[in-house]
Order: C-alpha cells, then sequence, then structure tokens
C-alpha cells in the first residue's frame, strides 16, 4: 500500500459559459500533474461552466455541450492521473451540481452535491436536484471523500463520507469573497475534520463574474484542525500538496501558510479583480469615466488604472457654472497622479441649449431638482457619446451610501456598465483612498504614491448642482447614514434597533423611506463588485413597488 499521496490543486480562473476555454486551462493543470507524479489533479465547484452559471445551466444544449467537453477531456486525459472536475450533470430528469472524477478515459465516478444553498446570491434549489448522501471514490488504493462546497458546511455529508470509508476529505468550491469570510470558511471546515477526524483540503476558485468575486485562499487542515497549507488569496496557481500514509491514517504534509491580507487590502484587491475580470471576460479594453474632482471619482479611477494601466484609462472633467476651481484642481492632480489621459468638456453650453429647448414647456414653474439633474443628465450622454464613439466602456462612480439612498442621477451620473465601488460605503471610501495612498501591492498596475490628494479625502462632499451645495443638505452626514444603513441593509435590521443604537426615529425612517423608493434605480444600476453579505443584487431581491414600512 502506497505510503504518499500527491494531489495537484487548480486555483484558477474559470469563464462563464467557455467551456473549451475552461477545459483547456483543466487540461494544463492536469499535463502539470501528470509531470509532477500527481495521483489526482482537482479543480474547483462547477469549473467547465464557471460558476455562477445561474440559470444558463438549465438550457438543455448547454447541458449536452458540457457533457461534449467532458467526454473529450476524459479522453484527453487518459494516460496519466485522475482529474476531478465540477460540472453541471443531468441524469433522467434530475440535474446535478457534480463532482466528476474522470479516469482511463472515462468518467470514473460521479458525485452529486446534496445540501442546495438557497441564500444571498445562491439559489441552487431552484436550479439544481439535490444528490443522495453517498460514499467516497477510489483513486489507486485510496478512497477520496468529495464534500461539494456547501456540503462541507452541515455535517451530515463528511460523516457519511467518513462512515464509509473516506481516507481524507477534498472540498472543491465555488466560494464568493465577501469581507470576513475566510474565518466562516475556517470555523466550519475545523469542525468537519474534528467530527470526522479526517484530513481536508478547501479548493477555492478565483477570479471575477459579475457581483461576485472568488478569492481562492485554498487551505489545508489535519486532524485536530492544524492549518498546515494556505495559498495566497485572489493568485491563479496550480500547486502539489502531498500527504503520508502512517499509524494514525493519512496527514497532509505542512508547507509555508501564504500570508493573509487585512480586509482593507481585500476589498481593494476585490474591486481590482472584479473590474479586471468583468473587462477581460466581456471583450473590453479601455474605460473612461467623469472625474468630477470628488472623492468618488478619484478612486474609482485609482481603482481603473490599477486594474488595466493607464493607458486604458480615459477620465473627463465635465465642468459647468457651478464646479469649482478647486475640484479643477483636484480632478487634473488625480489624472496626472495615475498617468492617464485627462479630457476638458465643459458642458455649460449645451445645457443652456436644453434649457431654452424646455422653456416653453417649463414656464410658469420655478427651477429645482429637475433643472440640477439636467447637469447630470447632459453629463451621462456626452459620456456614454464617447463610449459608443472609441469603444470604451464606461464607469459609474456611485458608492454604496448613494445606491442606498438613490442619492444618484438615473440617466445621469448612474449610467455606465460597471461600478467598482458599489458596495462600498462613503466612510469607507474615505479610508480606503488613505489606505491606496499609502499602500501598493505588485498586483497594482498603477504607480506607487499619494493618487489622492489630501484635498480631495477632506473637503466636504459635494454634488456641484447648484450654488454651495453639500451632500449634508439631503442626507444624515455619512457616519450617521452609513450607521443606519449597515443597521437596515447589510444586518436586516428594524426601526427600533437603529432607535436602540441612538439614532433619531424620525431620521432613521427617512433612511427607510429613500431606501425603498430608491428600489427602482437599483434595479437598472450597473453592477459591481460584492464585499458584504448586504450588496445590492442579488443578496438582497425587494419588489420594485412596496408601500409597506416599518411601523416600529
Amino acid at each position: 500500500m502506497a505510503d504518499t499521496f500527491r494531489i495537484t490543486l487548480g486555483q484558477l480562473n474559470p469563464t462563464v459559459g467557455d467551456l473549451a476555454g475552461n477545459a483547456a486551462r483543466a487540461l494544463e493543470a492536469w499535463e502539470a500533474g501528470k509531470a509532477a507524479g500527481a495521483d489526482i489533479v482537482a479543480l474547483p465547484e462547477m469549473f467547465i461552466t464557471g460558476y455562477n452559471a445561474q440559470d444558463l445551466v438549465m438550457k438543455k444544449a448547454f447541458q449536452l455541450d458540457v457533457m461534449t467537453h467532458i467526454t473529450q477531456l476524459a479522453h484527453d486525459c487518459a494516460d496519466g492521473p485522475a482529474l476531478a472536475i465540477g460540472a453541471p450533470w443531468a441524469e433522467g430528469t434530475e440535474l446535478f451540481n457534480a463532482y466528476l472524477i474522470l479516469k482511463g478515459g472515462k468518467i470514473a465516478s460521479r458525485n452529486f452535491k446534496h445540501e442546495l444553498p438557497n441564500e444571498t446570491v445562491f439559489d441552487e434549489v431552484r436550479i439544481f436536484d439535490s444528490g443522495p448522501l453517498g460514499g467516497p471514490y477510489s483513486v489507486g488504493n485510496t478512497r477520496v471523500g468529495s464534500p461539494i462546497c456547501e456540503d462541507a458546511w452541515h455535517p451530515d455529508v463528511a460523516e457519511t463520507l467518513a462512515e464509509t470509508g473516506a481516507e481524507f476529505l477534498l472540498v472543491p468550491n465555488g466560494s464568493p469573497y465577501y469581507r470576513d469570510k475566510m474565518d466562516t470558511r475556517l470555523n466550519h471546515m475545523v469542525a468537519r475534520v474534528i467530527e470526522t477526524g479526517l484530513p481536508l483540503i478547501y479548493l477555492n476558485m478565483v477570479g471575477g463574474q459579475d457581483d461576485q468575486i472568488f478569492d481562492g485562499a485554498t487551505f489545508a487542515l489535519n486532524p485536530g484542525g492544524k492549518l498546515v497549507m494556505q495559498l495566497p488569496p485572489f493568485d491563479e496557481m496550480i500547486h502539489h500538496v502531498d500527504l503520508k500514509r502512517g499509524p494514525d491514517g493519512w496527514r497532509i504534509v505542512e508547507q509555508p501558510l501564504a500570508p493573509q491580507p487585512d480586509a482593507w487590502e481585500q476589498d481593494y484587491h476585490v474591486m481590482v479583480l472584479g473590474l479586471r475580470d468583468y473587462m477581460r471576460k466581456t471583450g473590453f479594453k479601455k474605460v473612461l469615466l467623469g472625474l468630477s474632482g470628488g472623492i468618488d471619482s478619484a478612486i474609482v479611477a485609482t481603482i481603473a488604472v490599477d486594474a488595466l494601466g493607464a493607458d486604458n484609462v480615459r477620465c473627463v472633467m465635465l465642468r459647468s457654472e457651478y464646479t469649482s476651481e478647486g475640484s479643477l484642481t483636484d480632478a487634473e492632480a488625480v489624472a496626472k497622479n495615475l498617468g492617464c489621459r485627462y479630457d476638458y468638456v465643459p458642458i455649460s453650453e449645451g445645457r443652456q441649449a436644453i434649457t431654452n429647448t424646455l422653456a416653453p414647456l417649463f414656464e410658469g414653474t420655478e427651477p429645482g431638482l429637475t433643472e440640477e439633474n439636467i447637469q447630470s443628465r447632459l453629463r451621462g450622454l456626452l459620456l456614454m457619446a464617447l463610449s459608443n464613439k472609441f469603444g470604451e466602456m464606461l464607469l459609474t462612480t456611485g458608492n454604496k451610501s448613494e445606491v442606498a439612498v438613490g442619492y444618484a442621477t438615473i440617466y445621469g451620473d448612474m449610467s455606465g456598465g460597471y461600478n467598482p465601488i458599489k458596495d462600498l460605503y462613503k466612510t469607507r471610501v474615505f479610508e480606503t483612498c488613505r489606505w491606496r495612498n499609502a499602500n501598493h501591492r505588485d498586483w497594482m498596475v498603477g504607480p506607487k504614491g499619494e493618487m489622492i490628494p489630501e484635498t480631495i479625502i477632506t473637503k466636504p462632499p459635494t454634488a456641484e448642482l447648484r450654488e454651495d451645495q453639500k451632500d449634508s443638505d439631503s442626507l444624515p452626514d455619512y457616519p450617521e447614514l452609513d450607521a443606519i444603513l449597515n443597521i437596515l441593509v447589510d444586518q436586516d435590521g428594524s426601526i427600533s434597533d437603529c432607535v436602540a443604537a441612538g439614532f433619531d426615529r424620525d431620521v432613521a425612517k427617512k433612511v427607510e423611506h429613500l431606501i425603498y423608493i430608491s428600489e427602482y434605480k437599483r434595479f437598472q444600476s450597473a453592477p459591481g463588485p460584492r464585499l458584504t453579505k448586504g450588496a445590492f443584487w442579488l443578496d438582497r431581491r425587494y419588489p420594485i413597488v412596496n408601500r409597506w414600512r416599518d411601523p416600529s
């Protein structure tokens, strides 16, 4: 009986729907494992299709195409180690989230996910059928158990595998990032190791898919819960792990643990990777954005340069008569610091033309919010014209605080294809700017040093749509607003919870009202990377028409 067992792990970045490309990546990993003498090459959950493919996997033609690629992959990997790969798999009238073991030119084992997640961004209960509790599969004379992602968050699947002879657990995952999720993963996996007494390898994919960013950070635990291997987050890599058999069974050979960055760095990396992958996977090469001289557009420009490089980012200052000299100076400084293109497009003449056109219809009314929003919508029109003309995707720059309460103009500054800071509250925008000014990492394409002038970080936020305008004219100050939003949105709390936390009831009710009446704007808003479990899109699904308000 062999005393060593080698697993080649593919912490890789698939693209949803690119079956041929994902199969080619799988073959590359298999070839690397074969060259390294691996017994099995393992890839994450649903790797052949990419994840989360949502309703795409229910399309019959797609299912058949998956089977064709899996069959070919089994043929291509016949002479060498086993290949474990995640895929949707149809049997009869049922569709499963499957983990397939390819050996000897065929599918040697099919393992079906039992525990289907039905919360936050997941609705697998609607898409997949639940597989039966099953046993391990054999690789040589070794029996391996593979609870698929959510299966390992519950005790029943792992316990059944241990009871039916599994000698260690290999857990394939498509586990997307949210802040501090690593602690949650570790707690669940330590529980499985303690319950079963088996070593466990947690394999996660990396990369961006719409709003979800997969952070990798693959790790391994020995019995007792000791962490003996951890890979860097966000990096694609093919990595070999060895197990040795002793009198107490298999044990994973310890390796140096890769450093895990703090939440500020991980959030920033998610926003950079999310934009980079969204561009790469949709086929765009360049972006543009309106650079106002404010903090939100400044951090979005910085994220864009860190993701794509300065040559692929165009910043546009669209000045009106309300744009301050300070905003002009600050915007130009950001573009200069980043080294990206800076265009100056005054809008006063165009705004006056629109005002003149509407004058007969507006006669007898007082100027107000409508006239202010004309400026924002004109900017959106001009930016979209540039986007269409030059094939550059427009980035929108609304932070989570604004997205939550609708403090943005639909068809104006909400125009765009992607919003890198959609899940970043305004108070965190400030701190993220300070973090980026003080830190630089190898994965950032942009330059080192202070990108965002201190004047931008410290000046009172303003939309500059009228004379002497401040955000605080319409909203509570951001520290108060964000704390209330955290209760109502992220914690799904009540008005009573806000009052118990020390906030004025009338202020909390106003914020709640703004959240609900802004649902139609969010329904039409651009996607952006998910940083929390309270992100606006799949995490939080509310009706647009909704008259209920918290009576507490």
